[in-house]
């Protein structure tokens, strides 16, 4: 698979679904160092953008944004549709992120 679109829509403007492979997700596990926390801790006395903690969850979702589109090349896809993301707190500084959505082949219309 060279390129492969994805949406957060139900459809691919310019393009049919010609086939639905079905879910396909990606997951990770990410905590700040102890290290982390402290200069977080720090960044936030003086309020504002917490660069520590927004590089961290970005992060998290490039990873489980990879690991859903390998996961759709491994199904056949050259789309995903209904894309999302879903994080939860797994125990105190430690976060799952999820990034899913449906498979589909797609054509142009």
């Amino acid at each position: 698979m060279d390129h492969t679109f994805v949406t957060t829509s139900i459809s691919l403007e310019g393009y049919k679904v010609v086939k639905q492979l079905g879910l396909v997700r990606g997951i990770t596990v990410r905590s700040r160092s102890a290290l982390g926390n402290i200069a977080g801790g720090f960044q936030s006395l003086f309020g504002g953008r917490l660069s520590i903690y927004v590089e961290l969850c970005e992060n998290a979702r490039e990873e489980a944004y990879q690991l859903m589109m390998q996961h759709a090349q491994v199904m056949g896809a050259n789309a995903i549709i209904n894309m999302r993301y879903d994080a939860n707190e797994v125990m105190q500084g430690v976060t799952e992120v999820l990034a899913y959505g449906t498979a589909v082949v797609v054509e142009p219309a």
